[in-house]
């Protein structure tokens, strides 16, 4: 496995599995919450990649900006029988609680297990600036696969990323991960952005706008209130705004820039639109088009990172 560390957790709000507890506040595209009773607690860091899945289906993934700690209070429920905390809800069966220790089995009414509350160390991830809809592209059972321990049952499990971008990359509906990508080649999980609202933006889209025009570089002429200006290099790095290393962007293609699925070919400087977009007709006919704003050469550097970045398996020939 490469050096990425990733995770996959469940998410799934109030109906995550009780195994112990009440359930979790999770909202898959922003944060994520567990506590230190969880296995794996305090295996995810800043700048690992978090893949949020419901048991069945794959929701999304991002990579993790920070992670918030704090106090509280947890309800956990043990079997009476054999002081396992192996019991979970049933919504089918009758009576709804079972404990599922192995060679316990034994079952309860709700009224029956009272929760022991306990002190716990809360975990919160904020993850919301690089996540990605991955909606369904991967199954529940093609997930577990993917896992370092595919047989584990936790919450929480060690992910083989260089797989699952395989998998993504091969799915029916593929994409790629470039904004993940991105984002985690920074240190400390500070994320690297080619598009991302920066002090200073303002003035860097007003020179943007003096020396273009109302021009999307991608597409033509366009409102102004519909482009924005996009950096072509790592402004997270840099923390300066360079003329030369941006242009102004149509507001949705700006995105699918910015997630790699439209980029420049180095060579021929032409717009490349990546195969998940070919239903996309609006998309589709700017392929191979060359770009309505002749790059410098600094901008030809930054569009050649972005091309080996978004493109790894290409080789930049044309």
């Amino acid at each position: 496995m490469g050096d990425t560390t990733a995770w996959l957790m469940l998410a799934a709000g109030t109906d995550r599995s009780r195994a112990s507890n009440d359930g979790y506040d999770d909202s898959p595209s922003s944060h994520y919450s567990w506590d230190d009773k969880v296995a794996n607690h305090a295996g995810p860091q800043p700048g690992h990649v978090i893949v949020l899945w419901d048991k069945k289906r794959l929701l999304g993934a991002s990579v993790i900006e920070s992670i918030s700690h704090g106090q509280g209070r947890k309800a956990t429920y043990r079997c009476v029988k054999c002081d396992s905390t192996k019991v979970e809800p049933r919504s089918t069966m009758s009576p709804p609680i079972k404990c599922y220790a192995k060679e316990c089995g034994a079952e309860y009414e709700v009224d029956e297990l009272p929760p022991l509350m306990v002190d716990v160390v809360t975990y919160r991830t904020k993850h919301d600036v690089d996540w990605m809809d991955l909606h369904g592209r991967l199954n529940g059972k093609q997930l577990r696969e993917l896992c370092v321990k595919p047989k584990s049952q936790h919450s929480i499990r060690e992910l083989d990323y260089d797989r699952f971008r395989a998998a993504i990359g091969s799915a029916p509906a593929p994409t790629t991960l470039a904004r993940i990508e991105a984002a985690k080649q920074v240190a400390n999980g500070h994320r690297k952005a080619y598009v991302r609202v920066r002090v200073g933006q303002g003035a860097f889209r007003h020179n943007l706008l003096t020396r273009y025009g109302n021009q999307c570089a991608f597409t033509g002429s366009a409102p102004p209130e519909a482009l924005e200006a996009a950096h072509l290099y790592s402004y997270a790095k840099a923390a300066v705004h360079e003329v030369d290393g941006g242009f102004l962007m149509r507001r949705d293609i700006h995105r699918l820039f910015d997630e790699g699925l439209l980029a420049v070919h180095p060579e021929t400087l032409h717009i490349d639109v990546h195969p998940s977009l070919a239903i996309y007709e609006e998309y589709v006919r700017f392929h191979n088009r060359p770009l309505h704003a002749k790059p410098t050469d600094d901008q030809c550097k930054w569009l050649r990172e972005h091309w080996e970045q978004t493109r790894p398996t290409s080789t930049g020939a044309a």
